[in-house]
Formats: C-alpha cells, structure tokens, sequence
C-alpha cells in the first residue's frame, strides 16, 4: 500500500469510529507500529487527527460525505458559484471539477450557452436536461463519498483535453499551496490542471489556513481566487503576493 492510500485509509477509519487504537490500525492496515505511528504523526501535524495516548481521534473535516459539506458556508458558497458564473461568457468550454462550491457555480449557468466538461455526477446531474448546455462527463472509478469519477481511466481522458479554464475547489488552502484529502481527486486535478489556459479556484474563507492530506500545486499554479468577504487581509495580501488574481465577494453581494 503507497504511502497516500495508507494515509487515507487511516483517515477514514479514524473518522468512522471517532477514536482507534494504535494497535488496531497496526492489525487492519499490516504494516509496521512504527510505520503507523508516523502517519499518525503527520496526519496530526496537519489538523486531520488528534494523537492520544494509544490511538488517535479525528478532529478533521475533509472526509465527511458530500451532502454533508454541502450545507456548510452554504450561503458564502452560493454568493461565490453566483459571481463566477457572470463571469464566464457565452459560448465558453469550462471544465469543472467535483466539490460543493464548484456545484453551486454550476447551478448558476443554468441557461447560459456553454460547453461543460466535468468528472462529477451531481454537476452533471444538475446540467444533464439543460438544452443551452453540451455537457462532456468524464467517466472512471466513481468515488462514493463524492460522486466524482477518479482513476487512471478518468487522468487518460483529462491528459488529452485542451479547455480554456478549469473551475476548482480545494480541501485546504496554506502559504505552501493548496491541498486535497484524496490522492486520487489530486492526481485528477493536476491533469486539470494541465489541461487548462487558466486555473480559478472558488473557496470559501473557512478553507485558508488549513492543510489536508496531500499537496495539490503551488500557489502560484493559480492564475485566480474567487472567495468570500471572510478572507482577512493577512491571507490577501498572501494570494496577491504569489500572483494570483483575487475577486472578493462583498457579503452583500
């Protein structure tokens, strides 16, 4: 088992029992108590655990299923999907990635006239009867917790798209970069990534200063940041400094 997935695996026992024992994960996992007790250690580092004597409680937020994080910041996150969707013109090819506010942004291109290319069935759920729209699903391993079509069969059809920006979410936002918690949904979004002229990334402002489980790009990989008013001036002035354009919605707006 590759590092990300035994992390991951982790992760996701911690969050389904709220406490596991060292032991425990040692037995489930076969590998090593010093192996697992590194893991621990960095998945403490960042946020996702807390280490107590003998196991570790989960104290993190980045695996909880998606109808869950859909009702978090729900009102920042329809503000954000609202200004970037007046912001892509008629007639534009978009690809979006899966997540809560890149769904909210789909939501308001409804009756725009656009082409949409997107690994996530919730977008294309909500897109798929819409005659305005030519919608473009990226299949592969469908992910449960999210929806989102992942593996080697959806990077193979991301690897030869050409598309002029992609619309992204992240799982953390830190000086370092940004983050995602599943090594999968990352390797996906580098392709993206790849694949797009320019990278806008929607978060709303609970994202910035947390990590997550692996690293996704540099900051500087984004050419802009749509956010909520939230974000305090230390961390606009940190998005200015790396270059990436940054639209605030006001929270009137």
């Amino acid at each position: 088992m590759i590092l990300d997935q035994r992390r991951d695996e982790i992760l996701q026992l911690i969050e389904q029992h709220g406490f596991v024992s060292l032991q425990e994960l040692v037995g489930k996992l076969g590998a090593s108590e010093s192996t697992v007790r590194r893991d621990l250690e960095y998945l403490d580092g960042i946020g996702q655990i807390r280490r107590t004597r003998g196991g570790a409680a989960y104290t993190g937020e980045s695996l909880t299923p998606f109808e869950e994080r859909r009702d978090r910041e729900a009102t920042e996150k329809a503000k954000i999907g609202r200004a970037v969707a007046e912001l892509i013109p008629q007639g534009e090819t978009i690809l979006l990635d899966g997540g809560t506010t890149t769904l909210e942004v789909a939501r308001y291109l409804v009756g725009k006239r656009l082409q949409v290319v997107t690994n996530s069935l919730p977008i294309a759920n909500l897109l798929a009867q819409q005659s305005d729209i030519e919608l473009i699903l990226i299949g592969g391993y469908l992910y449960p917790r999210t929806g989102v079509a992942l593996g080697p069969l959806a990077e193979k059809t991301l690897g030869e798209l050409n598309v002029p920006r992609v619309i992204m979410s992240a799982g953390g936002i830190t000086e370092k970069g940004l983050f995602n918690s599943n090594s999968l949904l990352v390797e996906c979004e580098r392709r993206m990534i790849k694949a797009a002229e320019e990278v806008w990334v929607v978060a709303d402002s609970s994202k910035f200063g947390r990590s997550a489980l692996t690293f996704l790009c540099e900051l500087s990989s984004v050419t802009r940041m749509i956010v909520d008013s939230g974000l305090n001036e230390q961390w606009r002035r940190v998005i200015e400094n790396a270059g990436v354009e940054l639209t605030v919605i006001d929270a009137d707006g």
